[in-house]
């Protein structure tokens, strides 16, 4: 078994002809709640909020997912933390929302190869093919609540909470070997 069960540490997870599983740096990750015009904090932030759920954007090296009505995960270089932070509460006397650092509580995982997507729905019961390209969703994966980003046809992250990542990596792990063993 090639998976590491203690910490998630950047690398490779499992590897197969079907797919390969690896835990990606760690990133910056904000989680933001608003209502109402956003004109002020995509100002502040630098970047379009995406106006549909599911939708993502992205400028420069900061990218962004709509979850929900008023919420977005934002997604960035650690060493922007800062600035992102200070630019919205730049703007909170004007327009009050909510940023959360959440950095420390999740771990993407990144989910790539011919058979990317057969393997996510060995624990998800969505269907993977209604999430579009350059997309994203909050779903269930084997009983544990992600967020799936689809960045190609056969590319795949996962942002799951650190508790429950030694867990899905063993079944994505066992996924990957068992699909490999259909490969003729």
């Amino acid at each position: 078994m090639n998976m590491r069960v203690s910490s998630p540490v950047a690398g490779t997870l499992a590897e197969s002809k079907a797919a390969r599983v690896s835990i990606l740096a760690a990133q910056a990750r904000l989680s933001l709640r608003a209502r109402g015009d956003l004109v002020t904090l995509n100002a502040a932030l630098g970047l379009t909020l995406p106006d549909r759920i599911g939708a993502r954007a992205a400028s420069g090296e900061n990218e962004v997912l709509r979850l929900g009505p008023d919420e977005w995960t934002i997604l960035a270089p650690v060493g922007e933390i800062d600035r992102l932070i200070a630019a919205c509460a730049g703007v909170y006397a004007s327009y009050p929302h909510s940023l959360v650092d959440i950095s420390g509580r999740e771990v993407t995982l990144l989910i790539e190869g011919p058979q990317a997507a057969e393997l996510l729905t060995l624990g998800c019961a969505r269907d993977i093919e209604t999430i579009g390209v350059g997309e994203g969703r909050r779903t269930i994966f084997d009983g544990v609540t992600v967020v799936l980003w689809r960045d190609a046809e056969n590319r795949f992250r996962m942002d799951v909470w650190n508790s429950f990542v030694s867990h899905l990596g063993h079944l994505l792990e066992t996924g990957c070997k068992e699909l490999a063993a259909d490969i003729t």
